[in-house]
Order: C-alpha cells, then structure tokens, then sequence
C-alpha cells in the first residue's frame, strides 16, 4: 500500500483517545505483511516486531508514534434534540463553529456544530468568540431518536479527509500523528532492503494526547534498550515565529534537549550526514509533551531520541505537511538502525 493511500485510510477512521479500537485494527493490518510477529494489547497499542540478522546482544529498539487523536465527547442531549459536547485533548473551540462531524452512538451520524448566529445576537457578543457551551451539534433528529441512538460519553470525531494540494502536500484531520504511524509502515519497507541485527519493536501507541499514557504502558511491555519517538512538529506559517516552525521543504527535523539522549541524537544526526539526507534541529530545553517523554523515563531509563515530521494548522482539522518528509524520516530511521553494530553498548554507556 503506498504511503498517501494507507494515511487518507488511517485519517477516515475514528480513534480520538481513548476510543482506539477501530484504528488498531486498521494499523495491525498495514503492519503485517512486514513484521514477523503483530499483536494488539488491552489498550490497543499496535506493536509489530521486525528482526533480520539474529546476534548475541543486539539492541532491543522500540519507534512509537500515536495513533490516537483529538476530538470530542458527548456531555447531555437536550430536549430538541440538540447534543452538547466536551473536548478530548487539545482541542481549540475557536475551530469549532460550523465543523462537520460524526457522533459515534449506537450507529454512526453525522452532524453539524451550530450556534446562535451574529445576527441575532447581542452586538457586544457578536465580537467575541462563541463558547463551547454556546455551541451544539446537530444530527437532524428529534429528541426520541437522538436518546435511542446516542448515550453520553459517546466519542465525536471531525470529518476531513485527506486531500491532496499541490505537488506531495496534503490537508485533513489527525495527521497528528497519524503520519507518524506511516513512518513507521515506511521504515519496514525500507528495513527489507537492509540488514539489521536489532529486535525492532514498532507501537502505535493510544492516549498521548491525553498524557502519553499508550507510551508509558508499551515502554514498560518493551523494556527497549533504545527509544525513538517519531511525532510532528510545528511547520512554517504565516505570522509564526520564525524560530518555532520549521520549513516543509527541508527534510524532518530531530530534536535536542533533556528529554533526548545526546549520543544516540548525535549518532541519528551522525547517520543523516553520512547518507546525504537533508534534516533540521529542533531545541527542546523542557519535557517534549511526545511519545519521548514516557519513553525516557521508564523503569531504569531508556536513552531515546525524537524524529518528527514538520506540520502546519497543528489540532485543527486541516493539518498540513509534505508527504516527501515521511519518506525521508523513514529512510534516515531504517539507515539508523542498520548502523547499530556490535559495539552499540559500549557508545551508548550500558
């Protein structure tokens, strides 16, 4: 399956955290014809486990990236019919109004966000920006037939499929990070043009965007020697600070800081450079808020690294990036991991 045709999939279908089933199913297929074992835990984490040349003390590597995304919940039906709603994760109410979407109840509708508009509102509330609780989703039906398909705290996601821009840009909702999951797809294919002595654990992980919680469970399943978090990353926009958002056009971007091991960044920017492939830098002086931050701090510490994919409009449903960028950031990743030789102990310090 090419890469833009597996992520317009993995963007249709629902998965905001906590409700993951759905696109674990989907991942667990994608990752089969390409790793030797899959499995999906309790939680649905997806982990597909890839090995080639098999040697005494190899490195046991885990690459995350989110399945999971932001969306909404059910919180009351009121009695026309009318559903009022919550967010889960980051969610911006300044994107909300007019949003279409699918409520996911006894069978899936679809629905329209509305509120009052500016015309009959008071003129002072016209220039503000409309609350969550101003707002309310509308599905078409009345109050008897919402209550015997909805319950509350059912899962509410965004619809926006993929759609292509011009040349490998694409738009849609949950690119966040579910191009990090076609990073991982990509680096299998890449790892079987390779040889490679790692035990090779790829997870999709759930619930990072409420608290990297899927990262925290697979860290501890895993127990890798070696953590690499593949996530997104601001992308260049207009009126953004320069010295926050990074260029679509100039391959993915690796991080630096606290939450990132040195040398094993320094061997990943090591890698990038011996192979000619284009990358940026990204400071990070605090706690990255990825799939990274759980990684590290697992049981006895695993050094890890962050790979990520510049992306523009980030929680919103027209997220933005260069498909050419996940095919970069696999390839360096395949070529990283295929550098792991006998003496990778005694560099990284075990």
């Amino acid at each position: 399956m090419e890469i833009k045709d597996f992520l317009a999939k993995l963007v249709a279908v629902p998965g905001i955290s906590g409700n993951e089933e759905v696109a674990a199913q989907l991942i667990s297929q994608a990752f089969e014809p390409y790793c030797q074992e899959v499995r999906i835990d309790r939680f649905y984490n997806v982990y597909g486990r890839k090995t080639d040349v098999i040697r005494d003390d190899m490195p046991k590597v885990m690459i995350t990236a989110h399945m999971d995304e932001i969306g909404l919940m059910v919180t009351d039906i009121d009695e026309r019919g009318f559903i009022r709603f919550t967010t889960v994760g980051g969610v911006d109410p300044r994107i909300l109004l007019a949003q279409e979407v699918e409520v996911h109840g006894r069978q899936k509708l679809f629905g329209v966000i509305g509120a009052r508009p500016p015309h009959i509102q008071q003129r002072e509330d016209a220039k503000k920006a409309i609350k969550i609780k101003d707002m309310a989703i509308d599905v078409g039906l009345p109050y008897e037939k919402v209550k015997e398909l909805v319950n509350i705290g059912d899962a509410i996601t965004f619809v926006s499929p993929l759609t292509d821009l011009r040349g490998q840009m694409v738009s849609g909702k949950s690119l966040d990070d579910r191009a990090g999951v076609a990073v991982l797809l990509q680096t299998m294919k890449e790892l079987d043009a390779l040889r490679f002595a790692a035990d090779v654990f790829f997870v999709a992980t759930v619930q990072e965007e409420v608290g990297v919680r899927g990262a925290t469970i697979s860290a501890y399943k895993v127990e890798p020697d070696i953590g690499i978090a593949v996530d997104v990353t601001h992308g260049d926009m207009p009126d953004a600070p320069r010295d926050e958002t990074f260029s679509l056009n100039k391959g993915p971007v690796i991080a630096v800081g606290p939450n990132m091991h040195p040398k094993l960044t320094q061997k990943l920017m090591d890698v990038a450079k011996e192979y000619g492939m284009d990358y940026m830098v990204e400071v990070e002086p605090r706690p990255t808020g990825t799939d990274a931050r759980a990684i590290q701090i697992s049981r006895r510490g695993v050094p890890t690294v962050l790979i990520e994919i510049p992306l523009r409009y980030m929680h919103t449903t027209v997220e933005t990036l260069n498909l050419s960028n996940i095919k970069q950031a696999a390839r360096l990743l395949a070529r990283f991991i295929a550098s792991l030789k006998e003496d990778w102990k005694e560099w990284l310090g075990y």
